[in-house]
């Protein structure tokens, strides 16, 4: 039976968060500018949600990902984990966080150490932790390696004999082993089959159920974390054009780049695809290192006009639960739209 999912406390809020990479040039290494792959994000994440986060590559999806774990440091801006300020907390005060938060990473071959064998990936957690699991190190790692799918006796086996579905799996049970509270899955299933991934998102649904997981899933897919994802932030050229719940925003796209993104999703039926207007976007995603001034997608929006080029638009609420960071939004009620 399915727990049903608490989405009262706010377990992450992320507010204003920045990350520029400095750019060096020169025997002086002196700094010349910054790549702005993160410019200002502002989000909560409940309790026993799944935020997703979706966007072209170079949108700073999975750079925000690492600041959200603390992989990285931030520029600017706060991340709260229930109720804590940890931006800038040392990595020995962030050890113990991290049975809290963890991550799992996207490509399944280059995560997984090739030395080593899965018993000692999986089991990891527990002794960089200090933890001695009841019943032993051992038991747990079969354990969690059945839960994921996969069969305990392979314990000692080596991650190249295993399939790219099966190895995900392992990172995922690497993931889940010191029973985290939030989970950041960066692209969890875009380096695996399309025969597969439909299994490792219905995994991670499964588990969310069980073991009352919360997770931000970051995707440039929108049909892969349609089925998973409670709420869903689109991100575009470092900045959230768009935070609404899934239902709202797949039936009532606000911001022109995601009725974009959704235009290109595939639709097995012949005579509703033919109904669908498919917008394609003109031009590249501009450089993050000199974004456009005003709204960041001006240059490939086809209803940009002049305050579109000179004003960059707040995320503002445009309904309840939905806001959209936009001049001219799609769908808007007229009142708030004009």
């Amino acid at each position: 039976m399915n727990v049903p999912r608490q989405r009262t406390e706010t377990l992450l809020k992320v507010d204003g968060l920045v990350k520029h990479f400095p750019i060096h040039k020169g025997l002086l290494r002196r700094q010349v500018g910054a790549v702005r792959a993160v410019d200002g994000l502002s989000f909560e994440v409940r309790a026993g949600e799944t935020l997703g986060v979706v966007g072209e590559s170079g949108c700073g999806k999975s750079t925000m990902g690492r600041l959200v774990t603390r992989l990285l440091e931030p520029t600017g801006g706060s991340v709260e984990f229930e109720g804590r300020d940890i931006s800038h907390l040392s990595v020995g005060a962030m050890r113990p966080l991290r049975r809290d938060i963890q991550m799992i990473f996207q490509d399944p071959y280059s995560s997984l150490n090739p030395r080593h064998t899965v018993g000692t990936i999986v089991g990891a957690p527990f002794r960089l932790q200090g933890i001695t699991p009841e019943g032993g190190v051992k038991r747990e790692v079969q354990r969690l390696l059945e839960l994921v799918g996969l069969n305990p006796e392979h314990y000692n086996r080596y991650p190249h004999e295993f399939s790219g579905g099966q190895r995900q799996r392992i990172g995922i049970a690497r993931a889940l082993a010191l029973k985290p509270r939030l989970v950041v899955a960066d692209e969890p299933v875009s380096a695996l089959d399309v025969s597969i991934q439909a299994q490792v998102v219905n995994l991670l649904d499964d588990l969310q159920d069980e073991l009352g997981l919360t997770y931000v899933i970051i995707a440039h897919d929108l049909s892969v974390i349609r089925h998973v994802s409670d709420r869903i932030a689109v991100m575009y050229l470092g900045k959230v054009v768009e935070l609404a719940d899934r239902q709202a925003l797949y039936d009532k796209p606000m911001h022109p780049y995601t009725k974009a993104l959704l235009s290109a999703v595939p639709v097995p039926d012949p005579k509703r695809r033919a109904k669908r207007e498919r917008i394609l976007l003109k031009g590249d995603v501009p450089s993050p290192i000199s974004p456009p001034a005003g709204c960041r997608f001006h240059t490939r929006c086809w209803k940009a006009t002049e305050v579109c080029r000179q004003q960059e638009p707040p995320l503002a609420a445009l309904e309840t639960g939905h806001r959209v960071a936009c001049h001219h939004p799609e769908n808007a009620p007229q009142d708030k739209a004009s």
